[in-house]
């Protein structure tokens, strides 16, 4: 399966994030030829306060209703069925009874919506500069464990922080996924020391193809200072080599995602047969 993994410099400006992200997701099509395609972490709203946040949220409709759902929604559906390929919609911002979660959608090339995770936990910390994030403030955290098929391709669904819980992603492991998509806004500061080693450490513990799509550069916080991402979108191998990256700025990495090279890693070195703790 041929992976293209979008990079992005989302703003609170909604409409504008959702016309870059054409323009990256048409170039990508075209240069890669991809069966997936996958954008980053909140890209239909990176920055702003809670009300900017919950202005561009969308309520999403019922899985697997085929209704009509939002502007965002309905962009990424009409990618996949115009391109006739999966769409990994990154997160959005999802409205549910007045309450906002960080929501994946995956849509198929038949723009039907295959899987739907939220964002399971919470970025509550202070980084090296001093700068706190409370994402708990604005988000509710999900509790639902999920993967999705993908023509034969099992996937498993995370998002940006939960990247730091093993846990979550040996559960997905046990499901026998091949590709774990992690969108992600990974700041700057925790980025530069931690982005890379821990999407090769969760890759090389699962024995599983991850495709990590991010947000790069500057963006406005609600309270008028600016934050960074640290960007470098990345394709790694079950082996945990870097098999593709992103330059710096807007754009896009590809990989082809091989099963049978994954299928040689388990065999060889069988650590989920081995594995003795819950």
């Amino acid at each position: 399966m041929r992976v293209s993994v979008i990079q992005m410099s989302p703003s609170a400006d909604k409409a504008e994030n959702i016309g870059q992200a054409q323009a990256l997701l048409d170039g990508a099509i075209a240069a890669g030829r991809p069966d997936l395609v996958a954008l980053p972490e909140v890209w239909t709203c990176l920055g702003g306060g809670a009300a900017e946040k919950t202005a561009a949220a969308e309520p999403l409709p019922a899985f697997g209703s085929g209704e009509r759902g939002g502007e965002a929604y309905e962009f990424l559906r009409q990618v996949a069925l115009g391109n006739q390929i999966f769409v990994h919609g990154g997160s959005m911002g999802e409205l549910d009874g007045g309450k906002l979660y960080n929501t994946t959608v995956v849509f198929g090339p038949d723009g039907a919506e295959r899987g739907r995770y939220r964002k399971i936990h919470m970025f509550d910390i202070v980084t090296p500069d001093g700068q706190g994030y409370r994402e708990s403030e604005t988000f509710g955290a999900g509790t639902e464990i999920v993967n999705v098929d993908m023509n034969g391709f099992n996937v498993g669904l995370a998002i940006c922080y939960d990247l730091r819980f093993p846990e979550l992603f040996h559960a997905l492991r046990k499901k026998n996924v091949d590709l774990i998509v992690l969108p992600s806004a990974f700041t700057l500061q925790t980025g530069k020391d931690h982005w890379e080693i821990l999407l090769r450490a969760r890759a090389i513990e699962t024995q599983t193809w991850f495709a990590a799509p991010a947000c790069y550069g500057p963006h406005k916080d609600g309270v008028g200072g600016t934050r960074y991402t640290y960007g470098h979108s990345m394709i790694v191998d079950p082996w945990g080599h870097v098999v593709a990256q992103a330059s710096d700025g807007l754009g896009w990495a590809s990989a082809t995602v091989d099963k049978t090279f994954m299928a040689r890693v388990r065999a060889d070195m069988p650590v989920l047969e081995h594995h003795r703790l819950a």
